[in-house]
Formats: structure tokens, sequence, C-alpha cells
């Protein structure tokens, strides 16, 4: 594993900005974190369209404060879709990227790099505690393949990332919005999978796991159906969990009750089949439901430690 603090190819962190330190008195207007994440990225500069997520503000205890602070100058990324991301740049190295939408506290995906040097990860959220939490323990455990991103998961696979720039696209837990009216809320779509074929390299894998068996169901039902992607399990169905996956605490308390955990594997295949419009090109209508930030804080919840599965 390399020093995060001395790998020679790794960025090193800004020094704090003068008077940000988290007991800091803001002004009115003034940023939360000046060189931190923005609050919204993005701003207007792209359509409305049906999210999965509502945001709500959360404490940022002093040293999650103090690591967006002092690390977000060179290890974060704000979703802003303004450019294309130069992902050797923003490593520091060639390594395959892999993007995981919605990390919550960070743990898994600290232990996941841990395990992978070799493969740099591009974590996107939403959720300010999160993010701090995750460069925190990146700082702290040595761990140079992480990047953290900050904003809607949809722009940044869309306006920010090169087609063929992925190695894989990991999505842990998201937000299932269980009650029938809210469906067109969920992540794995149609239309979100044709977008991130394009983003991924032929062979990468799309790995998704949740613990609520009706969207399991659903997740496999439109993997299946797409012909961006091909099941890993010779026969179909579900995949047993591989072991790059840490088991959180409360998955483990829920598998000991009896709780059903799903993951699917399936790979992008080596040759896309001709689509009417590139997704670069498509806007509100086609991308409307792509909703990708299920990584809001009430996703937070489920897609850490904080609420156990629910069966």
């Amino acid at each position: 594993m390399s020093d995060f603090r001395s790998a020679s190819d790794a960025p090193q962190p800004a020094a704090p900005h003068a008077g940000a330190s988290p007991g800091h008195a803001r002004a009115k207007g003034e940023p939360r974190f000046p060189d931190g994440p923005k609050a919204d990225p993005a701003g207007s500069h792209f359509e409305r369209r049906i999210r999965s997520f509502q945001p709500r503000r959360s404490r940022v205890t002093t040293g999650q404060a103090d690591a967006l602070q002092r690390l977000w100058p060179t290890w974060g990324l704000d979703v802003d879709g303004q450019r294309v991301v130069d992902l050797p740049e923003l490593f520091g190295n060639d390594r395959p990227v892999v993007l995981e939408i919605g990390f919550g506290m960070g743990e898994a995906t600290a232990r996941m790099a841990a395990a992978d040097p070799d493969t740099n990860l591009l974590a996107v959220d939403v959720h300010t505690p999160g993010q701090g939490n995750l460069l925190a323990l990146a700082e702290r455990q040595g761990l140079s393949n992480i990047r953290v991103g900050n904003g809607d998961a949809i722009i940044l696979l869309r306006e920010m990332l090169a087609p063929g720039s992925l190695a894989g696209l990991r999505v842990y837990f998201p937000d299932p919005w269980p009650k029938k009216r809210h469906h067109k809320r969920r992540l794995i779509q149609p239309e979100f999978l044709t977008l991130a074929a394009t983003r991924l390299a032929p062979g990468a894998v799309v790995h998704c796991a949740t613990d609520w068996e009706p969207y399991a169901e659903q997740m496999l039902e439109v993997l299946t159906a797409h012909p961006g992607f091909e099941n890993t399990v010779p026969d179909g169905g579900f995949a047993p969990r591989p072991a790059h996956r840490p088991l959180t605490r409360f998955e483990g308390q829920g598998l000991d009750k009896g709780h059903v955990v799903n993951d699917l594997l399936f790979r992008r295949v080596q040759h896309l089949a001709p689509h009417p419009a590139a997704p670069g090109d498509q806007r509100p209508e086609q991308h409307r439901v792509q909703h990708t930030e299920q990584y809001g804080e009430r996703h937070r919840g489920r897609h850490e430690e904080r609420r156990p599965p629910t069966g």
C-alpha cells in the first residue's frame, strides 16, 4: 500500500484555509467550507429532473470539517459538469478507475481501496459528513487511490467522464423507494444503464447490492434485459457476495436475523448496439428519471453503518 502522505504519485494536500477552523463563525453568505466541497456545484446549468434523494443538513464533526478543508482542494472533485475529467491527472497515475455511486460514511470504500491499491476509486456522494469522513479515513490509512466526488453522478457520468474510461461501477444499497409512486426515483433504470454502458470499458463490471428484495428483482430484470450487459452468473440470477465487497456490521446483523442481501454482477459487453441518440446528447426526456443521487443523506443510513438492513 502506498503512503497517502508521501507516495510519489499522490499530490499533497493544501494547507488549511486561514480563518476556516471548525469553530469559525461564518458571516452571512460565506461558504460553509471555503476550500471544501461546494453546496451545489452544478448550479442551474443543467435540466431539472426527478431525483432520488432529499438532502438534509447534517452535523459535520470537527475532524470531518478539518479533512474537508485541508484535503478537498487536492483529493476532492466538485461535479459541476463544466469539463471532462482527466482521470490520470486526477489520480496521478494511469491505473484503472472504478466509480462508486453513494458511499455513506466511507468505511466500506476505504476498506476496498486498502485491499486493492492498484485500482483507483472515484467515490461520489452528496453527504457532506460522509465526504469528510472518507477523506479522513484515506489520510489516516495512507490510501492514495481514493478521490471523492461531490454532486450529481448523472452529471458526472454524462458530462465529465470520457467514453470507456471506467473499469467498473459500484452501487451498494441505494434507496429502494418502496412506494409504487416513487419507483420512478430508483437509480437502476434502463436509461441509467444506457448512459453507464457508454462510460464503461468493454468487460467492465457493474456491481449492485441491495437488501430490499423487490428492488433486487427489478435490478435483475432491467440488467438482464439491457443489451449492453451480460450476467456474470452463467445460469442467470443473483451472484454470491464477492470477497471485495466488505460485509458491514449492520448488514451482518441483518443476515443473522434472516434478512436477504442480493448482489448483482453484470459485465459490459464488448460491442454496444447502436442507440438512437448518444447519451451525452440526451437531455430531460431521456435522463429525467436517472436520478443517480440515490446517495442523499436518507440513503447514507442504508448505505453504511447507520441503519440495519430491512427484510
